[in-house]
């Protein structure tokens, strides 16, 4: 008989923010690097920002379309209403982060490191997370069209009251992932769901997608 792994929650650490300091838009003319400031409704649309690194901030209503932020890092921080309707952070990092209220169109997060980071209340288009790895990740109220997890390497992810028109785990490597509170509409590469945990009615739902996968025919 297999034994069961018992399911292990994501650990998400609490942000405690330091007094900031405000910060404007035209520190970013000179600096790359950011701690303890406060961003409230700035435009970061189409900027150059490839490594810039973000400790302890806060950044609030800010606007980031096809902003470059290749190999940004973000650490300790929350970015709240954030609106980008192409984000590209290939290769980023963020560590302790809450993402809350956000709107993201098309999200490039290939090859991103995520750890400890809650996303609550966002409205996401396709999201590209090939080849990331994902370490207690947390998914709340959010609605995202399409999830693409291949090749990821996911350890302690939930979703809770969440939806994902298509989700794609093709070759991913997954641990204690909890698919239960997501309503999944298509799913893409089966045998990645290997370390996801579902409950019976997503299982059904899928039934069809199984007995294809197995070359069952299923004639009522």
């Amino acid at each position: 008989m297999t034994r069961r792994t018992a399911l292990v929650a994501p650990r998400i650490d609490p942000i405690v923010l330091p007094d900031l300091v405000d910060g404007e838009l035209a520190d970013f003319d000179d600096d790359r690097s950011f701690d303890a400031r406060r961003f409230t409704g700035i435009d970061l649309d189409d900027r150059d920002l490839v490594e810039v690194s973000f400790s302890e901030c806060a950044l609030t209503d800010v606007t980031a379309d096809d902003a470059d932020l290749r190999a940004a890092r973000f650490v300790e921080t929350t970015i709240d209403r954030l609106t980008a309707p192409v984000f590209r952070a290939s290769r980023s990092h963020f560590r302790d982060v809450r993402l809350s209220g956000s709107r993201l169109g098309s999200v490039e997060l290939y090859d991103a490191g995520w750890q400890s980071v809650h996303v609550v209340g966002c409205k996401l288009g396709y999201v590209n997370l090939r080849g990331a790895e994902l370490r207690d990740v947390l998914f709340t109220d959010c609605s995202i069209d399409e999830l693409d997890l291949g090749r990821a390497r996911a350890t302690r992810v939930a979703f809770r009251d969440s939806r994902v028109g298509s989700l794609d785990v093709t070759g991913s490597t997954l641990a204690h992932v909890d698919l239960r509170g997501l309503a999944l509409q298509q799913l893409v590469g089966l045998e990645g769901l290997k370390g996801a945990t579902l409950d019976s009615s997503q299982v059904a739902l899928l039934a069809e997608l199984f007995a294809e996968r197995l070359g069952i025919n299923v004639v009522d």
